[in-house]
């Protein structure tokens, strides 16, 4: 197949899956589309990549020489755009369903969204800004899990000390 063929149906796919984020993210199947199947596909796709073609590329990660060497291969191009499609929208799928149980307003989450999705990190640095705001705390916890150790050092069931 087509180099082209393989990067416009990745990219066609993480798109609707952003769409699907942006317009109906609570949809049970959206979430399955946007958190499960699309990233899984890509991941396959990325799979076959690196199957095929990193065994016998030239470079590597050892230097920013090498990385740039090693995505020459078109191919390898190739299978690192759809490791940042994968990723992205995993991520996007997260910020998605932790925004809605935080009450986070859909219209709050659409620029996160869409610098997610160009720019990873920084969508994601919005979000936690978002999201910290929001909860006045960097734990990913729904709520805080206080322990306290017991004389045997160990931690019950539930988190009481045994």
């Amino acid at each position: 197949m087509p180099l082209e063929t393989v990067f416009s149906f990745a990219s066609f796919i993480a798109i609707f899956g952003w769409i699907l984020l942006v317009v109906v993210p609570n949809d049970p199947r959206a979430r399955l589309l946007t958190g499960i199947i699309i990233p899984l596909t890509l991941s396959i796709i990325y799979l076959v990549f690196i199957f095929l073609h990193f065994g016998n590329a030239p470079g590597g990660f050892g230097s920013l020489a090498e990385v740039r060497t090693l995505f020459g291969k078109d191919e390898l191009l190739l299978a690192g755009w759809v490791h940042y499609l994968a990723f992205d929208l995993f991520i996007g799928a997260w910020e998605s369903r932790d925004s809605h149980r935080l009450q986070i307003p859909r219209l709050v989450m659409v620029p996160c969204y869409v610098m997610t999705f160009m720019l990873g990190p920084i969508g994601l640095l919005f979000y936690f800004a978002i999201r910290t705001a929001k909860t006045r705390s960097l734990s990913l916890s729904p709520r805080p899990v206080r322990r306290s150790l017991g004389e045997g050092g160990s931690l019950g069931e539930g988190g009481e000390a045994a």
